[in-house]
């Protein structure tokens, strides 16, 4: 047996006082360096043996505990300069872990200053054993909005920012806004539409300032000089403050705007133009028609209002083409009207409750996610992408049913149906791995439920372990479709990077344009778990893992059935387009020669597994680490969530069919 550690780097607070240091640092990364200590000839020195990990803030990564192993971790700036820096013993923070009972939040000061909040678990790990017997969440890149050349995404704004379109304060404590990765300007998540100059990278002699002066004579430079601030200032750019005793920044002669020294030259030459104006303006007298028309007469390069562009039309095909149920004269449902009796799961979203209707005294599984985390995370989309998915759920045996949704001022709710049975991960755990009859017979059911999903274009993108449930009979439902994207048939493809490690396909990995051949990968992972009781693929950390995904083939035990082998052989081929599920019917293969696919299709054919349920309510086949907690919600900050913009929601909450029966009943 030996140790690991699951650490998660949070956020980093930095404060810059030193005049060698006068600039904050925007858009800070982290480098996390693993050194092991060597004994040489002058003492004791540490090496680095393994790859450079650059984790994203919030996201987790595993390590293995070793006598004289520490962890370097560097806070670097956009140019790659250093600005702070820790170091942690492995060991000594395992021993603080054990203390805490096997978690640990703490802020790890850094020097020459700041301090980063990192969350740790630490567990044991049999040899031979991995890390998937260990619950592990879905990861997914950030998503960048790209309007006007700009790259905005989400941001974290450890001080007060303000806005560079509408100059008003970016209210809230978590990522409340966004930030240009190519020039840093900051802005409300609300004023992404009235944005006018596109991203200059530098506004001296730019494409930019260039078309400005040929189609719209408009070249208004800004006019700085530098300039002492008596109290506190802002950069009315990148929205932060201008920190120093002297000389902070500039400001214009013309228009009065204050600018770090740095952002001088990623300003555009807009000065005394008021944007947030202009796009008003813009917007009344255009139609996106006339803008079009406007823009092909004349030959225009700039991209007129921001509402506007080519694209316009094409806007419609983005909705799901399948019907999400009508709302119209069903039942509303509040928090008030369920008990929460047990809390079944826990996470960064939110949290799983069983609860019981009032009124009619069944049990439902309710899902509460939290607002100001939502909108952190950017994840509105996803949400809405999670609800619609749910409902076409409805249609589907093997597909977690959705009964309504509603909402608070602090938290988004989904009401599922309770599958008591537990997920696999729970199962498995207990048995080590499935014998062939029973692996076989949820991969079938599987199959189903994953075809089904797409046939309607839509890819999941999370299929494991623990996103598989049981009912009270034994069948399975999948689970959570908070990674699914739309709208994929035929040709479409979609290139995020998104997926829980230990089942991301090789083809994410190396960043390529993919559909569907990413869930059959997943799919050939799960099996082999089921089959087997081990992950495929290893690696001490994600470096390594992703390695081994790219390039690894995985070990087949002897005791493997031939058609076992082979569906796997063919489920873990690299080429998408040559891999079983894409290519070839994969219910005609070997491996399922005893199953009879319509007997399966309609839940006729008797689980070979049938959960211990004493009750309705039962809840025996869950983590205890979740059930013996109180069952409340999380409380939100009030000042962020009087600042949220409600409308986001507003087409989040409905109720099915289904519900409206029970609750008549």
């Amino acid at each position: 047996r030996f140790h690991l550690l699951c650490v998660l780097l949070c956020c980093c607070y930095l404060k810059i006082t030193d005049e060698l240091f006068s600039d904050e640092v925007l858009n800070p990364y982290c480098a996390v360096y693993m050194k092991e200590a060597i004994d040489t000839d002058k003492g004791q020195v540490y090496k680095q043996k393994k790859p450079t990990m650059y984790p994203p803030w919030s996201t987790t990564f595993d390590a293995h505990v070793h006598p004289g192993r520490i962890m370097h971790v560097m806070v670097k700036d956009r140019t790659a300069e250093l600005k702070s820096e820790a170091t942690v013993a492995l060991d000594s923070l395992a021993t603080r872990c054990k203390k805490e009972n096997g978690k640990l939040e703490i802020w790890l000061e850094m020097k020459p200053q700041g301090r980063l909040l990192m969350e740790a678990k630490y567990y044991l790990e049999k040899s031979g054993e991995r890390c998937k017997r260990n619950r592990r969440g879905a990861i997914k890149q950030a998503k960048v909005h790209v309007v006007k050349r700009h790259e905005f995404s989400a941001t974290f704004f450890p001080q007060p920012t303000f806005c560079s379109v509408c100059k008003e304060f970016v209210w809230g404590l978590n990522k409340q806004g966004y930030q240009c990765r190519q020039c840093n300007a900051a802005i409300h998540k609300k004023c992404i539409d009235k944005v006018i100059a596109k991203c200059t990278g530098s506004a001296i002699n730019s494409k930019e300032t260039m078309i400005h002066k040929e189609r719209f004579k408009i070249d208004m430079p800004h006019r700085f000089r530098v300039y002492n601030y008596k109290s506190p200032t802002f950069c009315q750019h990148c929205g932060t403050l201008l920190w120093g005793l002297a000389r902070q920044g500039l400001k214009c002669d013309e228009c009065s705007m204050n600018v770090h020294h740095k952002c001088q030259k990623k300003v555009a030459n807009l000065c005394g133009v008021n944007q947030k104006l202009m796009a008003e303006a813009l917007k009344t007298l255009f139609t996106p028609t006339v803008w079009l028309l406007v823009a092909d007469m004349v030959g225009v390069l700039w991209e007129g209002p921001p509402e506007v562009s080519r694209s316009t039309p094409e806007q419609a095909s983005e909705e799901p083409l399948y019907a999400v149920p009508k709302k119209d004269h069903q039942p509303k449902f509040t928090i008030e009207d369920f008990t929460l009796h047990k809390m079944l799961g826990k996470g960064s979203f939110g949290k799983v409750f069983l609860a019981e209707l009032k009124r009619s005294g069944q049990f439902f599984a309710v899902k509460a996610l939290k607002k100001d985390v939502v909108l952190m995370d950017d994840d509105v989309e996803c949400t809405m992408v999670e609800r619609r998915v749910l409902s076409l759920a409805w249609e589907n045996p093997f597909l977690t049913h959705l009964y309504c949704t509603f909402q608070t001022k602090e938290n988004l709710f989904f009401v599922m149906e309770y599958l008591n049975g537990g997920d696999l991960m729970f199962h498995i755990q207990n048995c080590h791995k499935f014998d062939l009859h029973r692996a076989t017979f949820y991969a079938a059911e599987i199959i189903c439920g994953l075809q089904y999903l797409h046939s309607k274009g839509i890819i999941y993108r999370d299929l494991k372990l623990d996103n598989v449930l049981l009912d009270s009979d034994g069948h399975i439902k999948i689970a959570d479709f908070g990674m699914c994207k739309e709208n994929m048939q035929d040709e479409s493809r979609t290139s995020t990077f998104c997926g829980t490690p230990d089942y991301i396909a090789p083809e994410i990995l190396l960043g390529q344009k993919y559909n569907s051949s990413v869930d059959w990968w997943s799919f050939g992972v799960l099996l082999y778990e089921m089959l087997t009781g081990q992950s495929p693929f290893h690696g001490c950390d994600e470096e390594e893992l992703f390695q081994s995904i790219r390039t690894d083939n995985p070990v087949y035990p002897s005791w493997l059935t031939k058609a076992a082998k082979d569906i796997l052989v063919k489920l873990f081929v690299r080429e998408p387009e040559e891999r079983l599920g894409v290519k070839g019917n994969i219910r005609h293969h070997g491996f399922f020669s005893s199953v009879d696919w319509k007997a399966v299709e309609q839940r006729q054919v008797a689980p070979p597994f049938k959960p211990t349920l004493t009750s309705p309510s039962d809840c025996s086949n869950f983590d205890k680490e979740f059930i013996n907690e109180k069952p409340r919600l999380s409380s939100a900050d009030r000042t962020l969530i009087n600042s949220v913009d409600q409308t986001m929601f507003r087409n989040f909450s409905f109720v099915n069919p289904g519900m409206a029966r029970i609750t008549a009943h």
